[in-house]
C-alpha cells in the first residue's frame, strides 16, 4: 500500500481512524493514511447490553476522544482526518455497510457504518473484524511482504482473512474466511454456530478454558485453581498459558491439544490455499512455544511436503492492535489512497 499523504494534503499529514468492535470490548485509534504512525490507541467495554444505540454512542464518543488525542499530540485539525474503518464481527453485507448478524452482540441487519459515519460526521467503511486482522499483519506485521496470506484470530471466536495475490478475498458474498467453522470432528462438540465440530468449539480462548475445567472436574490436579482463588469458574485461556509456562501437566496437555486442533485446521488451509504465511493472532499468542512448536510439528504431519516447506507459521505482531490497523488499511484501499 502506497502511502497518500502527500497526496491528499501537499504533503501535509492525514489521518485515518480504525474501529474495532469486539462483543468484549471496542478498540479505537487513529494512523496516518500512509500506515507510518499510530496514535490515541484506546479501548472501552463493548456493554452489548445497551443495545446496538447503546454501542454506537461509545464507538462515537470513543472516536471523538481519540481525535482529540491526535490532534493535541500532532497539531492535526479535524479537516486533516479523512475517514473511519470499522471492523465488526458479521456475516455482514460491505455494499450496504450492514452487520445482518452477530451472536455476540445480538443485532440483525443493523446499519453500523452509516450509524458511525453519522455520529463522528465523517465517511466510514465496514468490514469483518477477522478481515481487518489479517489486512493489518499484512500492511505493517507479521505477514508484510507476502502476496498469499491466511489470518486466524483467537479470542472469544475464531475468526480468519484471506489474502490472495494481495488482496483481501471476501467470496461470492462476504463470508469468506470463517476458519473457526471449518469442522474437525463431524461428531464433535456443538458450536456456538450450531453445527458440531467447528475449529472454534475446541480451540476458542471459551473453549481452552472449559476443557481445563472439564480435566478438572474429571479430578485431575493442577496449579490452576490456585491461580483463580480456587473459582474454577474465573478459569480462562490466559490462566492455562501461565500454568503451562510454570510446567503444571495438565495445562500442558490443554495446550498440546490445543495444538493438535489448530493445526489440523491450518494443514487444511495449507493444502486449500497454499500460503506463504500463516499468521496466528489474539491472545493465543501468549502460549509461546509450547503452543506454536506442537502446532507446525502437526501440521507437517497432515499437510502436503511442499506446502510446508514455503510457508511460515508466526505469531501475529501487532499486539491488540492488528483490527485497528487493518480498518483503516481497509478505509485506505475502498476510498483509492493506497
Amino acid at each position: 500500500m502506497a502511502s497518500a499523504s502527500g497526496s491528499a494534503a501537499g504533503g501535509a499529514r492525514r489521518y485515518i481512524l480504525g474501529v474495532d468492535l469486539g462483543g468484549t470490548n471496542i478498540v479505537v485509534g487513529a494512523m496516518r493514511s500512509d500506515g507510518g504512525e499510530q496514535h490515541a490507541m484506546r479501548s472501552i467495554p463493548t456493554r452489548p447490553e445497551l443495545g446496538a444505540d447503546g454501542v454506537v454512542e461509545r464507538i462515537v464518543g470513543l472516536l471523538e476522544e481519540v481525535i482529540a488525542a491526535t490532534m493535541a499530540a500532532t497539531g492535526a485539525t479535524r479537516s486533516d482526518f479523512l475517514g473511519v474503518g470499522i471492523g465488526s464481527p458479521g456475516p455482514l453485507d460491505r455494499e450496504k455497510g450492514l452487520v445482518i448478524v452477530t451472536p455476540n452482540l445480538g443485532w440483525k441487519d443493523f446499519p453500523l457504518r452509516d450509524r458511525v459515519a453519522a455520529g463522528v460526521r465523517l465517511p466510514a467503511t465496514l468490514d469483518n473484524d477477522a478481515n481487518c486482522a489479517t489486512l493489518g499483519e499484512w500492511w505493517i506485521g507479521a505477514a508484510r511482504g507476502a502476496q498469499q496470506v491466511v489470518g486466524i484470530t483467537i479470542g472469544t471466536g475464531i475468526g480468519g482473512g484471506l489474502i490472495l495475490n494481495g488482496k483481501l478475498y471476501h467470496g461470492a458474498n462476504d463470508v469468506a474466511g470463517e476458519i473457526g467453522h471449518a469442522t474437525i470432528d463431524s461428531t464433535g462438540r456443538r458450536c456456538g454456530c450450531g453445527n458440531y465440530g467447528c475449529l472454534e468449539a475446541y480451540a476458542s480462548g471459551p473453549a481452552i478454558a472449559e476443557r481445563a475445567r472439564e480435566a478438572l472436574a474429571g479430578g485431575e490436579t493442577s496449579i490452576m485453581p490456585a491461580m483463580v482463588g480456587g473459582d474454577v469458574a474465573k478459569i480462562t485461556a490466559a490462566t492455562v498459558y501461565g500454568a503451562a509456562k510454570q510446567g503444571d501437566e495438565l495445562a500442558g496437555h490443554v495446550v498440546r491439544d490445543t495444538a493438535r486442533f489448530l493445526g489440523t485446521g491450518v494443514a487444511n488451509l495449507l493444502n486449500i490455499f497454499n500460503p506463504e504465511v500463516v499468521v496466528l493472532a489474539g491472545g493465543v499468542t501468549q502460549a509461546g512455544d509450547e503452543l506454536f512448536e506442537p502446532l507446525r510439528a502437526e501440521v507437517r504431519r497432515r499437510a502436503f511436503k511442499p506446502a510446508v516447506d514455503i510457508c511460515r507459521i508466526v505469531p501475529g505482531e501487532l499486539e491488540g492492535n492488528a483490527g485497528v490497523v487493518g480498518a483503516v488499511a481497509t478505509f485506505a484501499q475502498q476510498h483509492g489512497l493506497a
